[in-house]
Parts: structure tokens; sequence; C-alpha cells
């Protein structure tokens, strides 16, 4: 028998296409199904199965993960990299024991605490101190030991004013401070935390995987699960590559991304520029969609040095904000901020007076802007998206990774090689021909 914190022996799960995932129940709901279960079990018995779960001949399924297997020790810090629908959320979710696998079996050993959406294990009618202790209990603590860390919880979420405030009331960002205070304070031998760390404003997120360093070297086990190659490599000592349901790679963070980089480059095809997210009514606004052009209109994640890249965002708020700005990084592969941009710039630039006010209301949006070229030199640029109020995130994509070939155009006419750099403008330059060289002591005047 192993000493593993984590066993996962050929896991699958699947799901049917287009058949709705049921929503997280409530306690009550959660109570009342399950007196009711031995009743449902007793039909079954008697007059044959009515739960509608089982196969039928005809019905499109997909396997979101299939004949997973890896074994986790104590202490570890495991990131988990893969493409959109690579199936790293579902393996969360079952390491949450949130939804059942198809096969496979998943071992435990130990409390998981889980930070998987905005508002996931939190009553919204509940106040913020009534959550604390509820989620405390839930992990099996006792009363004592939830008020021994009480007052770190609420330091570090910054919630004081709003402490006794029903959290339904609270914005995402607060959503997830509380949260991740909650799952990371109450000493779980394993934290699970997903993509959810992509709300809230940057100096909290870096605070947060500080805090995850801290729940490591304290000998606890964490999974995360990002499209944010940088924190990956900066924070785990071990990376697992999923693609199409399947583990593909396990070892070192750096060997890992780079095996991940290297499919990508493989695998730049049209439809893989198309970039669409599940949608979670928990979140105050939400991207939606993603798409990366040519000048064509046509899907495209390789683009000429002289081409340029059209970026097209869908998303979709579920409140009205006073002021909503939109946001994009372009980041290299050497963690280099290349390139920085909100909607709200070019508003100001053309306008005689300077905003500082950009409302939206409630509804669905369509977005799009133009990198312009030549800008940006050959190589391979992740875009980061967000929708930002103030410093605080809404929701932010990572993950959309764009290629940039330079070839052979009047950018490397001379080397016949790349030229080194990140970006790659023309400058105008003069050149005469002249009898007399100036003196150097005269360039001053």
């Amino acid at each position: 028998m192993s000493d593993s914190i984590i066993q996962v022996e050929n896991l699958g799960k699947r799901y049917r296409i287009g058949k709705a995932e049921a929503p997280y129940k409530t306690i009550r709901e959660a109570i009342v199904d399950a007196a009711a279960t031995p009743f449902r079990n007793l039909a079954a018995r008697f007059g044959g199965s009515r739960n509608g779960n089982e196969e039928r001949v005809g019905v499109d399924t997909i396997w979101a993960l299939k004949g997973v297997s890896f074994e986790v020790e104590q202490g570890e810090v495991v990131g988990v990299i893969g493409r959109n629908g690579a199936g790293k959320s579902t393996l969360l979710k079952i390491l949450s024991r949130i939804t059942e696998p198809t096969e496979g079996e998943v071992r435990l050993r130990g409390r998981v605490a889980s930070l998987l959406e905005v508002g996931t294990g939190f009553h919204p009618e509940l106040t913020g101190r009534e959550n604390i202790y509820l989620n405390g209990a839930i992990l099996g603590m006792k009363k004592r030991e939830i008020e021994r860390r009480f007052g770190a919880i609420v330091s570090f979420a910054e919630i004081q004013k709003f402490l006794d405030t029903p959290v339904k009331r609270y914005s995402s960002g607060m959503f997830v401070r509380l949260a991740f205070a909650v799952a990371a304070h109450l000493e779980p031998e394993i934290l699970v935390v997903d993509e959810v760390l992509s709300v809230g404003d940057m100096s909290f997120q870096r605070k947060c995987l500080g805090k995850m360093r801290e729940v490591a070297t304290g000998g606890r086990t964490v999974f995360f699960v990002s499209h944010n190659l940088k924190a990956v490599e900066a924070l785990c000592n071990r990376a697992i590559l999923l693609d199409g349901g399947a583990l593909r790679r396990d070892g070192k963070p750096t060997a890992v991304i780079e095996a991940y980089r290297a499919s990508m480059d493989e695998e730049s095809k049209p439809e893989n520029a198309a970039f669409v997210y599940e949608k979670r009514q928990s979140m105050e606004g939400q991207i939606l969609a993603v798409r990366v052009l040519n000048s064509a209109g046509s899907l495209c994640l390789r683009h000429g040095v002289l081409d340029p890249i059209r970026v097209e965002m869908d998303f979709e708020l579920h409140r009205d904000f006073p002021t909503l700005i939109l946001f994009v990084e372009v980041w290299t592969q050497e963690n280099i901020r290349a390139l920085v941009s909100q909607d709200s710039d070019w508003d100001n630039y053309i306008g005689e007076t300077m905003q500082d006010q950009f409302p939206r209301s409630a509804g669905r949006y369509h977005a799009s802007f133009e990198i312009p070229t030549p800008l940006l030199n050959h190589g391979t640029y992740e875009l980061e998206l967000a929708l930002t109020v103030g410093p605080e995130r809404i929701d932010t994509r990572r993950g959309i990774y764009v290629e940039i070939k330079d070839e052979l155009s009047f950018l490397s006419y001379v080397t016949k090689s790349n030229r080194g750099g990140v970006i790659a403008v023309p400058i105008p330059w003069q050149v005469e021909r002249t009898e007399q060289v100036r003196n150097p002591e005269g360039w001053s005047q």
C-alpha cells in the first residue's frame, strides 16, 4: 500500500453532449435527496431503473477524462496545465468530491478544501462570519479550532467591515478573498485551487500565491490549476499536462511547460484560435469567448510580423457597473510584459478631456481590438484579457497563445535570421554623404 496522500487509478469521466450538469445542491436539497434515496433504490430494484443514468444507444457522449493515473506525495505542490477542455476542472471536481467518476478510483488521505468557483460552498443568505463557521464545520473542525483561526481569516480576506453582511451582497473579489482565506487557514491536508484566483486585484492574487507557498512548506499538499504558466513555474515543484482528457506529461514544471508550448506550436490550427468558457452565474461578470483573427477575418494563431492580429471578446455583466474597463496584457515566453492596453486609453487619447468614468449596464457585449503592425517581434506571446473595476479583476482569461513569424520580411532582410528584442518597429533613419566630418565637441550646440 502506497503512502501517497492522493492516488488516482485509471480515472475516467464521461458526459452526455448537450445534457446540462445538475447544479450544486443546497444543504436542504442534499438532506431531502439523501432521505429519498432508499425509496428510489427500492423502486429501481422492483420496477427497473428510473434514474435515467443507464447507457442509451444513440446518445452522444464525450470523455472529459480517460485512463488518468498518478500519485501525489504529502507536501507536493502540483500544477495542472493544458488547453481549454483538456479535463483540468473535471479532475479537480472529482478530487473535491463534487462529481463522481464514471470509472476508476480516487483515494484521498486527509481533509480537502477546494476553491473551484466564486461562491461554491457558501450559503448566500448567511453572513461572512456565519459562512466561516459553516465551512469549518463541513471540514470536520470543532468550534474552538475555527475560533482560533478566525482573526487570521478575516485579516487575510480584508473584509472586516462586511463580516456581518450576507455574502450575496459581496462582489466577486470579496467572495474570492473570503473563500481563499477560509480554505487556506482552516488547515486542510489537501488544498485544491482552480483558475478562480483570476478574480480579484493583482496584489491579492500575489498574496494568495504566497499563502499557497506557505501552506506547502507546512507539509500540506496543493493542487493548482492555472493558465498562468508563470505562476505554475514559480509556485509548483511538479506539473501535470492534460490533453484531450489524457495525462500527457508528468514531471518538473519547466520540462512539462516546455512540452505544452511545443504541443501548441505543432497544433496551431485555425479552430484552436476560438476559446469558449463555461458560464458561471455566480460571477458579477465574465468573459464568455475569445477569438484570434487575421486581417482576412479568419481564425488564426500564426501571424507574420507584418500581419495585424485582431482579437474579439464576448463578455456578460450580471449587474450595472459605474466603471468597468477592458484590459489586455501581452507576455513573452521569458515572462516579460511586452504590452498593456485598456479600452479606456483610446477614448482618453482622442477626447478633449480625460475621463475616469466608463459606465456599463448589465447585459452581453462584444469587444474587439487590433494589435498594430509591425510591432511584436518573432516569437510566441500569451494574451491575458480581463474585466476590471479599479484594481479588482472581475474575470481574467489566460492561456491564449499567438505565434509571430518573421519570414524574411524587411526586418530580417540583411541578417537572414530572426532579430532580437521584443518589438519590431521600423525606425526612420537619415543618412547623407558629407565631405566634412563634424567635430564631436560641437554636437552639443
